[in-house]
């Protein structure tokens, strides 16, 4: 089986998006936990960057997952807005648009998008560290806007349908399904 890192984004003393008390760090974290359980009982190695409330850079992190030698890199956020409620859905980052990370963004999002999210589908991101340092195919979720009423209810309600996505859209793409 291969190597899946999960990345849950943020952490310590940089929270990410902030809206009304709630934390994209925590939300992360959780989700990351969540799916790696599912991916363990279908056999897929997982590797975590973070399983506590610490932080360490982007760039820390793709070497973590050039070092542990991993086969694919996810890393998990919630997206933020200007303004409360401006915005709804799932956006997949990738380095480029065209290859294997790309097939797994579409995997993920279109899973996402079956639990309720809108799909704002892939867009190439080649700034971002977890991105362009890792060695291997790699992409970061949004998954949801945390500043958005909507996509919380979604997050919340239908937490175990949201990890389940994301681990069935990695699955599919390793081939473990």
């Amino acid at each position: 089986m291969p190597l899946v890192v999960l990345d849950p984004g943020h952490g310590g003393a940089n929270p990410g998006a902030v809206y009304l008390g709630r934390q994209e760090k925590d939300d992360a974290l959780k989700l990351a936990l969540a799916v790696g359980e599912i991916l363990e009982r279908r056999g897929v190695d997982v590797y975590y960057t973070r399983t506590d409330d610490r932080y360490e850079s982007p760039v820390q992190k793709a070497l973590e997952g050039n070092a542990v030698g991993a086969d694919y890199f996810v890393s998990l956020h919630r997206n933020a807005s200007a303004y409360p409620n401006q915005y709804s859905g799932v956006e997949t980052l990738v380095y480029s648009a065209y290859g294997e990370a790309a097939r797994l963004a579409a995997r993920i999002g279109g899973r996402l998008a079956q639990v309720g999210f809108e799909d704002l589908g892939i867009r190439p991101q080649p700034s971002l560290a977890v991105l362009n340092r890792t060695k291997m195919p790699a992409v970061l979720v949004e998954v949801g806007f945390l500043n958005t009423d909507a996509d919380n209810q979604i997050f919340d309600q239908r937490f175990e349908e949201v990890a389940q996505a994301v681990a069935d859209g990695i699955l599919e793409t390793v081939g473990a399904v």
